[in-house]
């Protein structure tokens, strides 16, 4: 956090090399949440861009709370949930633009996952979003549930209810045992 402290700061005095480095530091883990949630290479990067921007340009407001991982991931999280929230809305406009860019994502992206990516990623898919973030966010992110449950606004016990659920789920989907 001491660290984080100094980054900001050598930020709000114009380092241009710090967001850089912020930026080396972070955008793997970061990429690699949005695309586990979104199932879509494009978007996630869209969407790590976005927070990237975002961050550089209210980095004078910006106030260490919790450390820059932890807000950048909650960042992250948060425009997921504003993209599935407008595709709910708007779900028939989206589902008119997004069929053929999604289908050639697919194609393009079955020939580079292997086999079992592919299966764990449909797996993924098929969990409810609170689920898949606590996965995601636990195992990829390497977060806390303490942390998970201050990024999802609810109780630590809510949290470990829903990684239990999701990983039962995972195992059942995965072994087979159950079809939806």
């Amino acid at each position: 956090m001491l660290d984080d402290r100094r980054l900001i700061g050598r930020l709000k005095q114009g380092d241009r090399e710090v967001l850089r480095q912020v930026y080396v530091t972070y955008k793997d883990t970061l990429l690699t949440l949005a695309y586990a949630l979104l199932h879509d290479m494009n978007a996630a990067e869209d969407i790590l861009h976005d927070v990237f921007v975002s961050f550089a340009g209210n980095v004078a407001e910006f106030k260490v709370r919790s450390g820059l991982r932890q807000y950048l991931t909650t960042a992250v999280v948060n425009r997921v949930r504003d993209r599935f929230r407008r595709q709910n809305t708007h779900r028939v406009e989206a589902g008119n633009r997004q069929g053929s860019a999604s289908m050639a994502a697919s194609a393009e992206q079955a020939a580079v996952l292997s086999e079992e990516t592919q299966r764990l990623t449909g797996a993924l898919a098929r969990l409810p979003l609170e689920q898949r973030e606590v996965i995601t966010l636990r195992l990829k992110a390497g977060m806390k549930f303490r942390e998970i449950a201050e990024i999802q606004k609810t109780s630590i016990a809510t949290v470990q209810g829903r990684y239990r659920y999701a990983v039962g789920k995972l195992q059942a989907l995965l072994g087979g045992e159950c079809e939806e």
